[in-house]
């Protein structure tokens, strides 16, 4: 076997391996003797049968095989002997693969960039800190209140008001045509609570008990429903009945309804809550922070192969609307992108490729790992968030050993942010409640601006 590096071109290297005739023959003979004491064909006894009918009986088998074995071998050889640090699974492709003729194959990987974790000990991180007032846990109370009122009926002369919940029948025609979903019977509906399309619930105000009417409106054109969006709609509806909330009275009385054991216990595990909420919320803005000092602490060649599969993840993001991928195209996902979408898509691939291999980076200098118990508490996290289902969640993960692969990723994201925090230089800092939550929902337009700001600023961490 020979093997020579043909070509390096940034992080791709490209090698060309050749196995020669006579080598390969050899490896043939070799598994027809070792299959020879057991071989059993027909007319012949097990053990007698003559190399030459095994070979034609299983040659072309045996042939493939050792080929496979051979690439392999190969494969091994250019990563101990190269020292290649894979970035990428490797590509072969044979040029050449007749029995007997040498075999030569092309193969290419790309490497990992070489570059150095900054010092995290002088990252500096801030850790927002509010603190959870009365007022708070008492506006969250009657919030709790308000979910769990009850109504009654109101007065047969009374017309219906904001907030009223009215008993409804309705039936929405487009082009006097029922639509599907359109019409429903019985169906309860507290005006206000903006569940119809906009201009719906505020029809309904000042009507009677037992009243029908029509409602002229069009669907929004930004409705999710293709079919609908722009479209004209006229509901006939009955108002069968109109109820009023009853006021919940915040006592003892109401916290045994929840299951506690008075309003001093109810208070207690409100704000519990509410702090543990507060908690998440931080941990998720420390990340955030530490994400952003990281992408801009380094800048370093990017292997192609990466970029290109996280630029087909984000231009699916961003047309979320988008029909299946055509596989006959390639390049499917960002046709009908802007230059700009297509380049603002790019940009964002980018950053998230340079921070998952600085990540990794940490991880694997620090010995990070994801253990089993790590995994099955991010699978037990995944089962709470489907009550009801656990069972068919959880069979779901069993039969689909790649969908618990993916929940290694962002636990070993996790872990690493943790332990960055331990290292960083962490200052406290008093917020209020809305600056805590301020641009709770990172979306792509945010990630790009992020980046792109990154991009006009110096670098802020030492390298070690």
């Amino acid at each position: 076997m020979e093997i020579k590096e043909i070509k390096t071109t940034g992080l791709k290297r490209e090698f060309e391996i050749t196995i020669t005739n006579k080598s390969i023959d050899q490896l043939v003979q070799n598994k027809i003797s070792e299959l020879a004491p057991k071989a059993s064909i027909p007319g012949f006894r097990i053990g007698k049968v003559p190399h030459n009918i095994i070979k034609m009986r299983f040659g072309k088998q045996i042939f493939g095989e050792v080929v496979n074995e051979s690439l392999n071998n190969a494969s091994k050889k250019i990563v101990d002997d190269f020292k290649i640090n894979a970035a990428t699974q490797p590509k072969m492709d044979i040029k050449s693969l007749d029995e007997g003729k040498d075999i030569k194959v092309n193969y290419s990987v790309e490497v990992m960039p070489d570059f150095k974790v900054p010092d995290l000990t002088k990252l500096k991180i801030t850790r927002p800190i509010v603190k959870v007032e009365e007022k708070q846990v008492e506006e969250s109370i009657e919030r709790i209140a308000k979910q769990n009122s009850k109504t009654q009926k109101v007065d047969k002369d009374r017309k219906t008001k904001l907030n009223d919940t009215v008993v409804i029948d309705f039936e929405g025609k487009i082009n006097n045509q029922v639509f599907e979903g359109g019409a429903a019977k019985g169906h309860h509906l507290k005006i206000g609570s903006n569940s119809f399309i906009p201009g719906f619930e505020d029809k309904l105000i000042g009507k009677n008990s037992g009243q029908n009417f029509d409602i002229d409106l069009n669907f929004p054109d930004t409705y999710q429903a293709k079919e609908l969006a722009g479209k004209k709609v006229v509901f006939n509806v009955t108002v069968n009945e109109i109820r009023e909330d009853i006021k919940t009275e915040i006592n003892d009385d109401f916290a045994k309804s929840l299951g506690l054991e008075n309003l001093a216990s109810l208070k207690k595990s409100v704000k519990e809550q509410i702090v543990n909420q507060h908690s998440i919320q931080t941990r998720s803005k420390m990340k955030r922070e530490i994400l952003d000092l990281l992408a801009d602490s380094l800048d370093f060649e990017l292997p192609n192969t990466l970029v290109e599969d996280e630029y087909q993840s984000v231009c699916m993001a961003m047309k979320p609307n988008q029909e299946p991928l055509n596989v006959k195209k390639e390049k499917a996902y960002d046709e009908g992108m802007s230059k700009t979408e297509k380049d603002d898509a790019l940009t964002i691939s980018k950053r998230r490729v340079r921070l998952g291999l600085i990540l990794a980076e940490i991880g694997r200098l620090n010995n990070i790992k994801v253990e089993e118990k790590d995994t099955q508490n991010a699978m037990m996290q995944e089962l709470q968030r489907y009550p009801g289902r656990e069972k068919e969640i959880l069979d779901y993960f069993k039969k689909n050993p790649d969908a618990q692969n993916q929940l290694s990723g962002p636990v070993f994201e996790d872990k690493i942010i943790d332990f960055i925090v331990e290292l960083a230089e962490v200052k406290e800092k008093v917020v209020n409640v809305d600056d805590l939550y301020k641009e709770d929902n990172v979306d792509i337009k945010d990630e790009l601006t992020k980046e792109k700001n990154n991009n006009s600023k110096p670098k802020v961490l030492k390298k070690k």
